[in-house]
This record gives C-alpha cells, structure tokens and sequence, in this order.
C-alpha cells in the first residue's frame, strides 16, 4: 500500500477518536451544512444522510492521517536512535559545571 507500508503494521493503533478524526469529522459534517445551504435547501434538516456520510468520511481521512503521521514520526526516531546508537562519539555526555 503505498498511504502505509507494510512495516506501520508492527505500530499499535491509534484511538479511534483522535484529534485528527474529530476535526475532519467536522469539517465534513460542516461541507454537507454549506452544500446545504448554497443549493437553498434548509441546513440541518435536508440531506441528513448525505450529512452522516461526510462526517463519516472526514472521520475515516483524519484517522488514517493520524496513523501516517505517527509512522512517520516512528520512523524519524528509529533512524535518529540508530544514528546515535552507531556514532557515540558525537553524543557524549555533557560535564556539570559546578
């Protein structure tokens, strides 16, 4: 899959309400309130399920965001753990000054 690759299955999961779900769940329940009104129709009343299928979409998108952007941050600090674990040198402890 080219979103996740194979190896973001070794992460655990994230929640399924997370921040990044609950934004675009709104922000699709928001679209299908615009939709709504820029074709004249009455806001929250027409469309609900066009309204339950935005929010539901926006919800799916900020979760599989979500889970991208923590493999990318595990992977950042795989790669930053491995560089130090193979050049100590370069990350010596600092002495306390008293």
């Amino acid at each position: 899959m080219v979103f996740l690759p194979d190896e973001s299955r070794a992460l655990p999961p994230p929640p399924l309400v997370n921040k990044g779900s609950v934004w675009l769940g709104l922000v699709g329940w928001m679209a299908a309130l615009l939709d709504n009104g820029f074709n004249r129709r009455p806001v929250i009343r027409a469309g609900v399920h066009r309204q339950i299928l935005f929010t539901t979409v926006g919800w799916f998108v900020g979760y599989y965001l979500v889970k991208r952007t923590e493999y990318i941050h595990a992977k950042l600090d795989r790669e930053l753990f491995e560089y130090v674990r193979h050049h100590p040198e370069d990350f010596k402890a600092a002495g306390i000054i008293s």
